[in-house]
């Protein structure tokens, strides 16, 4: 008879064991790149991109302001349970920066506040969600600390979606309508084709926001009806766009041969934005009947610029 292994015992530990400091520990180590990555993946968020940490919003400093690549994100944090002069807070912080996300974290959440967190997300309107996070310390023997995010509020997208769907539709032209069908469809085949692939929730629009990790920057996937045809594109707005994409050119061999095709490269000097493409033409999304073979190309194009360009985007200056 084989001897019985003997396994060790799973013990939650404070999180002040490991984080003195709030603003001078705490913050700066969920404000990392990894971190705010697991954040994000326990949130199901298709990213959360670090913008500042200790932003000044009035005469007071919100602990983390985020992008997930298409609105502003904040993160209040703490390091012990939930307070009511924390729920203040992130209500005038989402005030003072306009943000779209809410992330509360704590060590654990009264339920008061968890319940407040409830009634925002079933009350206000659908752009606006708001989470509650609560960090746990875990450790097995003499092992070293593993920090876990457990999502205790969340809103409800089936319910706030479905209504924004249902009256973006109602209002919409048949084209919008088709537009914001076709999204929905490339969603749902990337949640098993590609589910590191997490684009913006759809919209009927030519376009569908997708983030590459980097504020400035949105891989982005494109059907234009009037020229018929799908992109794929690295869309640079705003000031800075035209160094951006200097510093992106100067690599534009290595970054084709990495993808194994060629781009299209457009500093679009009559506007505050430049892009990097690839297109699929002759393709028109009111074609139902080819769909499958759109969303296959979309989601190849999309992957590999995903794999090969974010990366690079990253090293940036």
């Amino acid at each position: 008879m084989s001897a019985i292994k003997k396994l060790g015992s799973l013990t939650r530990v404070p999180l002040r064991e490991a984080w003195k400091h709030e603003s001078g520990e705490f913050t700066p180590w969920l404000a990392q790149t990894d971190n705010l990555n697991a954040l994000a993946d326990a949130l199901k968020l298709s990213e959360l991109v670090h913008v500042a940490t200790e932003h000044w919003v009035g005469d007071f400093k919100l602990d983390i302001l985020c992008t997930d690549g298409e609105d502003q994100v904040i993160i209040e944090n703490q390091l012990e349970e939930t307070n009511h002069k924390h729920l203040g807070q992130i209500l005038a912080y989402a005030a003072g920066v306009d943000a779209k996300k809410v992330i509360w974290v704590a060590e654990s959440f009264r339920p008061e506040h968890a319940t407040a967190l409830e009634f925002l997300n079933a009350n206000t309107t659908e752009d606006l969600a708001f989470f509650g996070v609560q960090v746990e310390l875990w450790r097995i023997g003499d092992s070293p600390l593993a920090p876990k995010f457990e999502v205790v509020v969340k809103p409800n997208d089936w319910a706030k979606s479905g209504r924004k769907q249902a009256r973006a539709a109602a209002d919409a032209s048949p084209t919008k309508q088709l537009q914001l069908k076709f999204w929905t469809a490339l969603i749902d085949k990337l949640a098993t084709g590609a589910p590191h692939i997490r684009p913006q929730t759809p919209r009927p629009q030519h376009w569908l926001n997708n983030s590459i990790g980097r504020s400035g920057f949105g891989l982005n996937i494109t059907a234009n009806t009037r020229d018929e045809r799908l992109g794929v594109e690295l869309w640079m707005p705003g000031e800075g766009a035209k160094e951006r994409f200097a510093n992106l050119s100067a690599q534009r061999k290595n970054i084709e041969d990495q993808l194994g095709f060629e781009l299209d490269w457009q500093e679009l000097p009559d506007a505050k934005a430049c892009r990097v493409a690839t297109w699929y033409p002759n393709a028109s999304i009111e074609d139902e009947a080819r769909w499958g073979e759109y969303l296959e190309w979309i989601i190849q194009r999309l992957v590999k610029m995903d794999q090969v360009l974010r990366p690079v985007v990253k090293a940036l200056p």
